[in-house]
């Protein structure tokens, strides 16, 4: 099993999620979660980096998982970070 995948790899990766979860693409913003966790492993710690992505989810999945639920959730970690560095 490889540690750093391509992102050729990624994308199928991802699209495989996609189509076991039942998601369409859209539904996998995956450069905003790797910017979130970026933020998250550098501000905070890197293994509140995979935690901080999957909260992200579950808030906007409960908000109603919309790409702006997606989106507000993602920012709202990001300002955490940044308040924290502050």
């Amino acid at each position: 099993m490889s540690e750093h995948l391509p992102p050729e790899a990624l994308d199928e990766w991802a699209a495989q999620i996609a189509e076991r979860l039942g998601l369409t693409p859209d539904d996998l913003p995956i450069s905003a979660v790797l910017d979130l966790a970026g933020v998250v492993a550098r501000g905070v710690a890197r293994p509140a980096a995979p935690v901080s992505t999957f909260a992200a989810g579950l808030a906007a999945g409960r908000a109603g998982g919309s790409a702006e639920d997606v989106r507000r959730a993602i920012a709202e970690i990001a300002d955490l970070v940044a308040e924290r560095e502050a």
